[in-house]
């Protein structure tokens, strides 16, 4: 233990390293530039071996120090979420989930209230977009995105490989006995997801009228809402259409299911900001309940 060594030296490399500044480093932990280059130094001091190379221009790490900076993130999230997680935190953190406007009703917000329950220093604040690439004026710690996981502006971790099933009011799903039965039923259609209904119909080797009736809306929560309405049956995710079943508010007609075509994706962009122990609460959270 005695050649461990102090956790102020510790943090303040941790941040100089992740920041590139001992001034932005200062900043963050709310020190002097002079005292996190103190701490450095002891810190180097002890190791025996140079973590940076400094020059007037620029801070870059020494290849000893780019080894030793994972080990020393590790040790202190874990000790930022043992922390939290045994005495619970001091303030109660605002986290920013933004998710696709269908996921954020049909899928997370009705199971909201109960993970607010067992975390109440916690608050959760609500973002839907209509389409990934979305532009928010306001910053997210947690972005959830619909598609095929290539994005620019992120490593995307994947979360669910999702799958899509008719639905439609109890008393239409009675007259819905078989696949084909769905040749002469009004289809409701989903702008951006055009092809769902002609992959639902090949899988069962079907091929409907060129002017079979058809409803188009432009984001499963109104496809959702319509077929509700009785307008007709829409493909939704499987895992919304059974928690609308379960409620009596929707029936699913058919059983079987095909893949969406696009998958739930946690999108981790690079910034210069440490993860708070509550945003990896809410993600492990959303990969519970999207898995």
């Amino acid at each position: 233990m005695s050649n461990l060594p102090n956790l102020l030296w510790l943090r303040s490399f941790e941040s100089a390293a992740r920041l590139g500044s001992f001034t932005a480093a200062a900043q963050e932990l709310g020190l002097t530039q002079a005292a996190v280059s103190t701490h450095i130094r002891n810190l180097e001091s002890q190791l025996g071996h140079s973590l940076f190379r400094r020059s007037t221009r620029k801070l870059t790490m020494t290849e000893i120090g780019k080894a030793y900076l994972p080990s020393v993130r590790k040790a202190i999230d874990e000790l930022a979420l043992s922390t939290a997680g045994l005495f619970g935190a001091k303030h109660t953190g605002t986290i920013t989930l933004r998710a696709p406007i269908s996921t954020t009703v049909l899928v997370i917000a009705p199971q909201l209230p109960e993970f607010l329950k067992a975390n109440p220093l916690i608050n959760v604040r609500l973002l839907s977009a209509i389409w990934a690439e979305t532009v928010l004026e306001t910053e997210v710690d947690i972005d959830v995105r619909l598609g095929n996981g290539k994005w620019p502006d992120g490593h995307a971790e994947l979360l669910a490989k999702d799958t899509i099933v008719p639905v439609c009011t109890p008393s239409l799903s009675q007259e819905i006995k078989s696949p084909d039965a769905l040749c002469s039923t009004p289809l409701i259609h989903i702008l951006g997801f055009e092809d769902q209904w002609g992959r639902y119909f090949a899988h069962y080797g079907l091929t409907p009228s060129e002017d079979h009736p058809r409803v188009m809306a432009d984001t499963t929560l109104a496809a959702a809402e319509l077929a509700a309405s009785g307008a007709g049956v829409a493909l939704i995710l499987e895992r919304a259409a059974i928690r609308q079943r379960d409620t009596g508010r929707l029936a699913i007609p058919l059983e079987t299911s095909i893949p969406l075509g696009q998958d739930h994706y946690l999108v981790e962009r690079d910034h210069k900001t440490r993860t708070r122990p509550e945003v990896e609460t809410v993600k492990d959270w959303l990969r519970h309940i999207l898995n």
